[in-house]
């Protein structure tokens, strides 16, 4: 029985070994943690280059993308000639450079979003190495000079673009500042899945992790592992194969032999 269940094993690693995605996926990651590991060596200057031009790319083509669905609206926004422009007030001509700003073409979004992408990715990059951690305080500095590159290079400051350079990375502060802090709380672990390390670490050996809710359900946490019988796992529904599978497991750990 126990070779019956080795081969099964073989077999199922062999056809995940043979899954195109699979294989892709990996090479994906480790190309991925290889660059990662090549950038992290580099002095800080090297490092923000190369972070800012490749979130300023990926920015790009977002933006280039949004643009391609607003189907350039900025002609509802068309700029008025010098004559009639030298009437408006300084507020209604900045009011129409925003309104211009966030709603022009592929190539207008593209810069607009390698800017903010590019600006923020760097400061959040020089941030990280100097603190040495990545926190809300750095991710507001960083969504700051975001917001004022922002503004001055897409044309929203108007005739008084410091200060409305200023305005948009405070806005852009705040807002990046809630967001992080929201991720921050909801990324976090329930309390309960402390108390359900072991068991996550035995199913997902065991390719089982579908079944961590039966247990939680069955408040089965990881002190009850040694007590663990097939009465018990079929009460929260955990099939005949898995519930083998669990009971084996647990019968050849010595820590959890020792206990029982």
């Amino acid at each position: 029985m126990m070779e019956g269940r080795r081969q099964e094993g073989v077999v199922m690693e062999m056809s995940k070994n043979s899954n195109p995605i699979t294989q892709l996926q990996t090479k994906f990651k480790d190309l991925e943690n290889g660059f990662r590991a090549w950038l992290s060596n580099q002095s800080l200057p090297v490092e923000a280059a190369v972070v800012t031009a490749t979130s300023a790319v990926q920015g790009a083509a977002i933006g280039g993308f949004m643009g391609t669905l607003t189907n350039d609206s900025s002609s509802v926004f068309p700029t008025p000639p010098p004559t009639a422009a030298a009437g408006l007030n300084p507020q209604a001509m900045a009011s129409l450079k925003q309104a211009q700003a966030l709603s022009g073409g592929p190539l207008v979004q593209a810069r607009n979003f390698a800017v903010m992408t590019g600006v923020n990715a760097g400061i959040s990059c020089v941030m990280k190495r100097i603190r040495g951690k990545e926190d809300v305080q750095s991710s507001m500095v960083a969504a700051f000079g975001s917001g004022a590159m922002f503004s001055l290079v897409s044309g929203m400051g108007g005739p008084n673009q410091a200060a409305n350079a200023v305005t948009s990375g405070l806005f852009f502060a705040l807002v990046q500042g809630g967001i992080f802090q929201i991720g921050q709380k909801f990324s976090q672990p329930p309390t309960e899945d402390t108390f359900y390390t072991r068991t996550r670490c035995m199913l997902t050996n065991l390719g089982l992790q579908n079944y961590e809710r039966n247990f939680k359900r069955g408040l089965l946490t990881d002190s009850t592992l040694p007590l663990l019988t097939d009465s018990a796992l079929r009460d929260v529904k955990i099939p005949p194969g898995p519930r083998l599978l669990i009971l084996d497991h647990i019968q050849r750990d010595p820590e959890l032999r020792e206990r029982r």
